[in-house]
């Protein structure tokens, strides 16, 4: 039924200007509209709305994640940005915050909401 459908991707946000120039000057992500209810970016062919929601609390969780062939190197180059990973106690990480997870190496940072965002190297 779906499988031949395009997926689309939502986070929210409280403050669209901010995360516009997170998501489009940071992340590098194409800004496709600003609209209302929601900032729309191509996210290599994958659309991406941020939700103007007003106060809201984040999830604990992984809310976008992106597959790519050199963490480490992107890891680097956020952190060049400003943009610190997020570490957690019980995984063990390397310096640049990047945990083995066996088949794959991920790493997570938060966008200027608390939004949880991973970066993911399969072996």
């Amino acid at each position: 039924m779906l499988t031949e459908r395009r997926l689309m991707a939502f986070v929210a946000t409280q403050d669209a200007d901010r995360a516009k120039r997170f998501y489009r000057d940071l992340l590098g992500l194409r800004l496709v509209s600003d609209e209302p209810y929601a900032l729309v970016f191509d996210a290599h062919g994958t659309m991406l709305r941020i939700q103007k929601a007003g106060p809201f609390t984040p999830h604990p969780f992984t809310a976008l994640g992106w597959e790519v062939p050199d963490l480490r190197a992107e890891l680097r180059a956020l952190a060049a940005h400003g943009i610190e990973p997020k570490r957690y106690p019980h995984l063990e990480a390397d310096e640049l915050g990047v945990w083995d997870a066996g088949e794959a190496e991920i790493g997570w940072f938060q966008d200027p909401d608390g939004n949880l965002l991973s970066l993911t190297q399969f072996k």
